[in-house]
């Protein structure tokens, strides 16, 4: 074990200062423009210029192995996730130059919650609050119980991962939150409830792993009520510039090596969500680049697992979860390289019915 560990550490050690980073991130209207996608699939993924990247986001079908490939990532690495860092499995937030300790990633990761929910406007007086959420793509649950204590809110989580869905029943229950917020296994683009249900439909850090970012997309706008508000946060890779009809080889690189660990299909870019959104009618569009906000974050997760706690922790939680970590540093590069993008989408669906949907009153949030 100890060899190990310290042949995980010497992999590990890899270490990125993070560039001068913005205070906070401004939003920015998109026009639609000309993207590219890495195309992967298991168990061997390749990473192929395309001609368009929203053209690759309306993909029939998931690679072969994608959804279990998923599932078994985060059935393995889950527990070790929440020993280390909590119940949120997700980015945090910070200001410019902000060195963190530990107890700091944690805030940073509410920070994230309650910066997305202001992006959007989503309002918190007792009359427009949302009253039903559905979180895509839940993990074991961190945002849904938070946004079911914020707003008293019915709260519906998904996830591929049977641990995760099981985990996040049991913080539920043991926080006094049954009655509130549940999980499930269910895919995110076959959603199991019916047209027009939330008031808020949020993902955080799922839309990622989506082979299909138009059925995506979607459904999240399916099960949206009338004027509903939609919150995207994901990973995007850059935009193209207008001379540009492909990422750069090393970029594409990049992007395959990332995409073998983490069981990632295509990735589009902000422009892309963007132009899916209008395809879909959707209104109040908007989005920005929170990259240099997340900065801090994938060093202080390697500085976790550099510990002997994470070291250990990672050699019996499994393969997948030790491929992850050992990309970990490649996610610094991308960041770095401004390839990749952490990126928030919102909108709202419209008032009126969309493709044919009965219309429906509903607050605004």
């Amino acid at each position: 074990m100890a060899n190990s560990a310290a042949l995980l550490h010497s992999l590990l050690s890899t270490a990125w200062t993070p560039r001068r980073r913005l205070d906070r991130a401004s939003a920015t209207r998109l026009a639609p423009s000309p993207g590219l996608s890495c195309r992967s699939s298991r168990p061997t993924r390749s990473v192929r210029p395309m001609a368009s990247s929203t053209t690759a986001a309306r993909a029939d079908a998931a690679p072969p192995g994608l959804k279990e490939g998923i599932a078994g990532l985060y059935d393995e690495s889950s527990g070790l996730w929440e020993s280390i860092w909590g119940e949120h499995m997700h980015h945090g937030f910070y200001d410019s130059g902000e060195a963190a300790s530990m107890s700091d990633h944690r805030r940073a990761q509410i920070r994230m919650i309650e910066e997305a929910l202001a992006f959007a406007a989503v309002p918190d007086d007792p009359t427009n609050k949302p009253k039903t959420i559905v979180d895509v793509g839940c993990g074991i649950g961190g945002s849904s119980r938070y946004l079911a204590n914020k707003y008293g809110a019915q709260c519906s989580g998904i996830t591929l991962s049977p641990v995760q869905a099981e985990r996040g029943n049991a913080l539920a229950a043991a926080q006094g939150l049954s009655d509130k917020a549940s999980f499930q296994v269910a895919d995110a683009l076959e959603q199991p409830f019916p047209d027009g249900q939330f008031d808020l439909v949020w993902s955080m850090e799922s839309g990622e792993h989506m082979p299909n970012k138009q059925k995506f997309v979607s459904e999240l706008a399916r099960v949206a009520a009338p004027g509903a508000t939609i919150i995207i946060v994901t990973w995007c890779h850059r935009n193209l510039a207008p001379s540009e009809d492909s990422l750069k080889p090393d970029e594409l690189n990049l992007l395959k090596k990332i995409c073998d660990a983490y069981y990632l299909p295509d990735w589009c870019s902000p422009s892309d969500y963007v132009k899916i959104a209008e395809s879909l009618s959707l209104e109040d569009i908007k989005t920005a680049d929170w990259s240099e906000n997340v900065a801090p974050f994938w060093p202080a997760v390697i500085q976790s697992a550099l510990t002997w706690k994470g070291l250990t922790s990672l050699l019996r939680s499994g393969w997948k979860t030790i491929k992850g970590a050992l990309v970990m540093p490649l996610m610094i590069q991308g960041y770095k390289k401004g390839l990749i993008k952490f990126s928030i989408i919102t909108c709202h669906k419209p008032q009126a019915a969309i493709e044919g949907e009965p219309e429906a009153a509903s607050p605004r949030v």
